[in-house]
């Protein structure tokens, strides 16, 4: 900006251009006429999450010249508050009606609750230009149902309030959403945010979400699991609960031998991964602790928790169970400070998988190494107790009585490779003979016949793909089944393109460097998270479009 100031010249060059005609001296902390070589000028990559960064460096590629930061908000005469203004001013980012329109048509049949989801993921999405003006516009939608709560739980029928409340305890419940997603309306300044004495005297969150449960539906479900137990199950059972009861906490680890069917946490009702629940860091070390401080939401709620279960344990590096270690040790020994001398501040926790499956990932480690990482070699695993659980239970569920003896060979043959007792070697390398019987010479096709079944009869049916799916681990799997599903389908292929077009913030007037962005190359580009350039589709294929609307049990 001083060179702009003092250089004419300088004056017609936007901020990515000026490194092509001037040149740093770094001895003397100035900028002088580049006389020699050709320079690229670039700017880092900024998200549309953070604001203002992201609309200065949309107008850094537009503005010729600027001396001033005030200069980069002016234009036409008219200095903008904020960069974003000045974007909008320029026409630079697109108006929300869409968005808006978007939400009237969802309030004719979705509730109060839809519409505050739907506003809150549009902000999640980074979507809104302006959100404030698309909140201005559709509050009263989102805010349809907060009076009729409040004369039903206070049982005043004429019940009278301002709008002012009603916006603030609307944009309240629409925080706490963005809460539980790892994000908050501060984040999208200027959107008004609910006052701090209603969040401060609101119950707590997560708790309420907890116990937010039908107890009776609990009581019955309950009572028929208890009575199905077998006798290692019960044994389990009754000295996990004696910990639970005692108050004085415990650790477990249960070990689920002759491959005991386990169920994920995320399997479960409002199952969680621990690195969501607990904050645990991903880059850990020895010294880690989880980003959770005494006093908060989420230390209350462990406050209040009796019993945590952390399944496929052995797959966690150690040092995820030692920051949670430390950290519920120092949480907890607020309220009572012996809890900072009890594993885990005194809470009942149990931990559950087999060491014969996959253990920590560790890059580049060698044997010793994985092991080291996995729990057993914590601090922690001496302070565990041991609980075997040794019946199959996949032998008694869903099978006849004519199959148990072969699924029971095929569990036997199983637990030898984990034992390492199959192949000729133990000593992390081995080649096995796998027998005939269970060797696949076609698996994909194998797979297509097994989950869709009579495809060509059923392919109208709604409910026949909704209710099937084919797990896969690499986009070029996903796409090769569904190139083999579409060759079954009878009729022509119709064959759908992207658009190729680059973003006008973005472009390049350079001839020489449009090669770059070829649409060829661009066409050939295969991104995760987005769908390929060329679409072909049959009459009666089904097209799938996939949002995880459970993101806070991951983020």
């Amino acid at each position: 900006m001083n060179n702009n100031d003092s250089e004419p010249e300088a004056r017609e060059l936007t901020y990515v251009e000026f490194p092509g005609k001037y040149v740093w001296k770094l001895k003397d902390r100035c900028w002088q006429p580049r006389k020699t070589h050709v320079s690229v000028g670039r700017i880092y990559f900024v998200s549309p999450s953070l604001g203002e960064a992201y609309f200065l460096r949309i107008l850094l590629t537009k503005v010729r010249g600027p001396r001033s930061f005030e200069e980069i908000r002016t234009y036409d005469g008219v200095v903008y508050p904020t960069f974003r203004d000045a974007c909008y001013a320029r026409g630079l980012l697109d108006d929300d009606n869409e968005y808006i329109e978007c939400i009237k048509e969802a309030s004719f049949t979705g509730n109060g609750n839809y519409l505050r989801c739907l506003f809150g993921t549009l902000l999640l999405s980074n979507t809104l230009s302006r959100p404030e003006v698309v909140w201005d516009k559709t509050w009263e939608f989102l805010s349809e149902d907060i009076l009729y709560n409040m004369r039903k739980d206070t049982d005043i029928r004429g019940l009278v309030v301002s709008d002012e409340l009603i916006k603030n305890i609307t944009l309240s419940k629409i925080e706490n959403y963005l809460l539980r997603n790892g994000s908050s309306l501060c984040r999208f300044s200027p959107m008004p945010v609910p006052n701090d004495e209603s969040v401060i005297h609101e119950s707590n969150r997560l708790i309420n979400e907890e116990l937010s449960w039908d107890t009776d539906q609990l009581s019955a479900e309950f009572n028929n699991l208890h009575i199905s137990l077998n006798d290692d199950q019960r044994a389990v059972f009754n000295e996990i609960m004696d910990a639970v009861r005692s108050g004085n906490g415990g650790v477990f680890f249960c070990v689920r031998l002759q491959w005991y069917s386990g169920i994920a946490s995320l399997l479960l009702s409002r199952g969680h991964t621990a690195h969501s629940r607990f904050h645990i860091p991903i880059n850990l070390n020895e010294d880690s602790v989880c980003h959770i401080k005494p006093n908060t939401e989420i230390a209350n709620l462990l406050n209040e928790a009796k019993l945590i279960i952390w399944d496929e344990a052995p797959m966690v590096h150690k040092h995820a169970f030692e920051a949670l270690d430390r950290t519920l040790k120092d949480v907890l020994s607020v309220g009572d400070s012996r809890n900072s001398e009890i594993p885990f501040g005194g809470k009942a926790i149990v931990f559950g998988g087999d060491f014969r499956q996959i253990l920590p990932v560790v890059q580049n480690g060698s044997r010793q190494d994985i092991v080291h990482a996995s729990l057993c070699s914590s601090y922690i695993w001496s302070s565990c107790k041991v609980l075997k659980l040794t019946r199959n239970m996949r032998l008694s569920v869903g099978a006849s009585s004519s199959n148990i003896q072969e699924i029971h060979e095929f569990a036997k043959w199983l637990l030898e490779v984990g034992e390492g007792n199959v192949g000729d070697g133990n000593d992390g390398e081995a080649t096995m003979e796998i027998p005939n019987d269970l060797l696949i010479t076609d698996p994909i096709q194998s797979l297509i016949d097994f989950v869709y079944p009579s495809v060509l009869d059923r392919f109208k049916d709604r409910d026949y793909f909704s209710e099937r799916a084919i797990p896969a681990p690499k986009n070029e799997v996903v796409h090769g089944i569904n190139d083999r599903l579409l060759a079954l389908f009878p009729g022509e292929e119709v064959e759908y393109l992207s658009s190729d077009s680059i973003c006008p913030t973005e472009e390049i007037n350079d001839p020489l460097h449009q090669d770059l962005y070829n649409p060829e190359v661009l066409n050939s580009v295969k991104v995760s998270g987005l769908p390929n350039h060329r679409l072909v589709l049959k009459l009666g294929v089904p097209v799938m479009l996939l949002r995880n609307r459970s993101a806070k049990r991951f983020m």
